[in-house]
């Protein structure tokens, strides 16, 4: 099976077309999305959603939402966590972290960062993996957790959509963390990336879409261009197999298993390796 760690599943592009665009994800062979928020005003939708496709989902707030919220906004966090703890679907605290790329859109740094801190406190709290922002912010994110003693503490987490250089990815690696790799992969200029998913160790590898974003090239290309979907992670993974000399069928294989360690609570929702959620329930 191939296990989506990252799409935004309640995004308004899917409107009227979000059953059709699952049912192909599920055709496709992907039996498991895991869906971040992105601000308070989604964590009941992705919550909902989790439930209702048997997939998993994350609670946070994404750094370009904090300029949106008062800092006392992360009691709604806390206390959100706090309320769903139990929930086996909660597998994350995500989407958070820093973003150094859309000036004109985010917060002012210092308060991406204080937001950044406190969440990873919340994390730390609450025993839960992070899903991590990481445009142009490796450094200070990978130093974050190396303060906290991250990789000693088991917690892992997911570093999304990577795309920095090997030694920031061994940063995070280090950490506990996987790195995510999605449709960039399949645009020849993406060097960086796709040396990177080619030369890391396989035990460091996840796949995502960021649906409906990140859109791969023969979607941002196509002829009639539309949104980035879930299905669309078996062909992202092909590209993955051909960058490595791998079988699909590996890829996934291999993904899975790394998701599964990235994201405990999604092992045990999983149940054991081989056996889908459908076949659990």
């Amino acid at each position: 099976m191939w296990i989506d760690t990252h799409a935004h599943l309640d995004a308004p592009e899917f409107g009227a077309q979000r059953q059709a665009m699952l049912q192909r994800a599920r055709d496709a062979g992907v039996a498991c999305i895991v869906i971040p928020a992105v601000e308070p005003g989604n964590f009941d939708a992705v919550r909902e959603l989790a439930h209702a496709q048997g997939f998993a989902y994350a609670l946070g707030v994404h750094p370009l939402y904090v300029g949106r919220l008062r800092r006392d906004d992360l009691r709604r966090l806390r206390d959100a966590l706090a309320a769903r703890i139990d929930d086996p679907r909660l597998v994350a605290v995500g989407e958070i972290g820093l973003d150094h790329f859309v000036d004109e859109l985010a917060a002012p740094r210092a308060e991406q960062q204080w937001w950044w801190e406190s969440q990873l406190e919340l994390a730390a709290e609450f025993a839960l993996p992070v899903l991590l922002h990481v445009r142009r912010t490796q450094d200070l994110l990978a130093a974050g957790l190396r303060r906290r003693g991250w990789g000693g503490r088991g917690l892992g987490g997911i570093a999304h959509a990577f795309n920095g250089s090997e030694q920031q990815a061994h940063a995070f690696i280090e950490q506990g963390l996987c790195l995510g790799f999605g449709g960039t992969l399949s645009y020849e200029r993406s060097r960086n990336i796709r040396r990177l998913a080619q030369g890391l160790d396989a035990t460091a590898l996840v796949l995502e879409t960021d649906a409906p974003d990140m859109a791969p090239q023969w979607i941002a290309h196509g002829a009639q261009p539309r949104p980035n979907e879930p299905a669309e992670l078996p062909r992202i993974g092909a590209v993955l197999a051909g960058l490595r000399g791998w079988t699909p069928r590996h890829v996934a294989m291999v993904t899975t298993a790394n998701a599964r360690r990235a994201l405990p609570r999604l092992a045990a929702l999983l149940g054991a390796p081989g056996e889908t959620p459908a076949a659990r329930a």
